[in-house]
């Protein structure tokens, strides 16, 4: 129900008007498709793996790095506080899911990694994630997809130039 009444307007987008500036429409235009994206994953983890959305994507960087990443490391790719890092490194050390480790010439900073058992399940989780993303896009034809995903390449390094430049360009 919710992924209808998405579609149909309600949220990012019922925000916007027809009158507002085509920018501003598409920008919730594209809030509106990740939030729909990302509540459906969200929801899958879940009911699937009883895990949440911020231990698969920590699982998902650990995964990327098998000799384990500092959690200041993980905190920055991540996005979060370090404190958010500890909260969800120690319900995955709880589990038998990841190992933290002190750093022999910093004994204030952690290293973390998965363990075998970790790897294992991020692998399955991985797997199921990418057949939901696969049918969630289905619709489009993969050439849409292609184009999509060239046009997201040009905005993703316009909006980083433009960050860099740091200064607010007019219309």
């Amino acid at each position: 129900m919710s992924a209808m009444m998405g579609a149909m307007g309600i949220g990012a987008e019922s925000r916007g008007s027809e009158q507002d500036h085509l920018s501003l429409r598409l920008w919730l235009r594209l809030l509106t498709c990740e939030t729909l994206i990302e509540h459906h994953v969200r929801d899958r983890l879940r009911d699937r793996f009883d895990i949440t959305l911020p231990r698969f994507d920590m699982m998902a960087q650990l995964a990327r790095e098998p000799k384990g990443l500092r959690m200041s490391e993980l905190s920055r790719r991540l996005m979060v506080t370090g404190g958010n890092v500890t909260g969800l490194t120690d319900q995955l050390v709880a589990e038998g899911l990841v190992v933290r480790r002190s750093i022999r010439d910093d004994r204030r900073a952690y290293n973390v990694r998965l363990t075998p058992k970790g790897k294992r399940q991020f692998d399955a989780m991985a797997a199921q994630h990418e057949r939901w993303i696969v049918d969630l896009l289905g619709e489009l034809t993969g050439d849409e997809r292609e184009s999509i995903y060239h046009l997201l390449g040009h905005l993703k390094a316009a909006v980083a130039a433009k960050r860099e430049g740091g200064g607010e360009q007019p219309r």
